[in-house]
């Protein structure tokens, strides 16, 4: 098992095939993890292949900003969070999600159990680890919805710029970071640090998930039918990759950890993430639920004087691609 991105144009060179496969380029959001399994299970199983693609995975990291990426050329689609897309929306950048592989939102804050904290009503007062990059508005969406003011005034919480890391709940630097149930939340443990002696407030459970992870290209990449081709194939093998990687999660966590170039990753952390991964994907067959939309633009809509967006998105989502995939 090895990755060769150029696979599809060697196997059709050996067929005699007299046209090449299409060329497709995918930004992630963040780097060479299970998060991402479905796409690695696509690329190594053949599924890209099938569809007469050569797809090459292009990994995030602290200093990628996937919906730049994708407005200088440098991807066709990019795996991104549905708050971030929308921001950058209506900030002019025109993205639009085509697919949803993501049902549930993994995200929430994990609290030290000896601060005290046992419900969000404990939250002034405090500091709370968040990320930022387009990640913090999911939570400051949540705080506007609790009335609590994020500027460290009183009756409000300190935020603290948090790499993307558990170090400031480690060295007791917040109350509360955040995390993600397949990645942070058992580096905590990892560290050491029992699950007993940890509360969590679930995003889900709170009534303010929004949508992670889902797929978003150009709008006007849109409307051409030779990229939309390209697309729908795309999304298609992608949903086969994700549907594997949730029946074999152990399998899929492997193929993860070949395509690692950095070597930073161990085999236990990527078989727990694939797990926990699979909860997240489970029910959707890539397809967009509108309402899972309408709930996150509600969300982020409020925020009462400094929401996310100012006003209801038009055309942020379609539905044409995922018809067209599960049609075939």
């Amino acid at each position: 098992m090895k990755k060769l991105m150029t696979s599809a144009l060697a196997l059709t060179g050996l067929a005699g095939a007299a046209q090449a496969a299409d060329d497709f380029t995918l930004q992630l959001k963040w780097v060479t993890q299970a998060q991402f399994a479905g796409y690695y299970v696509a690329l190594e199983n053949g599924f890209y292949e099938e569809e007469d693609l050569n797809v090459t995975i292009k990994p995030g990291g602290p200093d990628i900003a996937p919906p730049q990426v994708i407005a200088g050329g440098g991807a066709d689609a990019i795996v991104e969070w549905m708050p971030a897309a929308l921001a950058a929306r209506e900030a002019g950048l025109p993205l639009v999600n085509v697919a949803q592989p993501f049902k549930s939102s993994g995200m929430m804050l994990t609290c030290l159990r000896e601060s005290g904290i046992t419900s969000p009503d404990d939250f002034p007062g405090r500091t709370l680890g968040v990320w930022f990059f387009g990640n913090e508005y999911p939570f400051l969406s949540w705080m506007s919805t609790l009335g609590i003011p994020t500027d460290g005034s009183e009756g409000g919480v300190t935020v603290l710029k948090q790499g993307f890391n558990v170090d400031p709940l480690l060295q007791r630097q917040a109350d509360c970071i955040s995390t993600m149930t397949y990645n942070e939340y058992w580096q905590v443990i990892d560290a050491g640090i029992s699950e007993d002696d940890l509360i969590t407030f679930k995003y889900e459970d709170q009534g303010v998930a929004t949508l992670e992870d889902g797929l978003y290209v150009l709008e006007d990449r849109l409307g051409d039918a030779e990229f939309e081709d390209r697309l729908v194939r795309f999304v298609r093998a992608s949903m086969r990759g994700w549907k594997w990687a949730e029946e074999n999660p152990e399998e899929a966590a492997m193929i993860v950890l070949d395509y690692d170039d950095t070597g930073a990753q161990t085999e236990g952390h990527q078989i727990r993430m694939m797990t926990e991964v699979a909860k997240l994907t489970a029910g959707s067959n890539g397809a967009l639920d509108v309402e899972d939309y309408e709930r996150t633009v509600a969300t982020l809509l409020g925020g009462g004087s400094d929401p996310v967006i100012s006003a209801e998105p038009e055309g942020a989502y379609t539905l044409a691609i995922t018809d067209a995939a599960l049609a075939d």
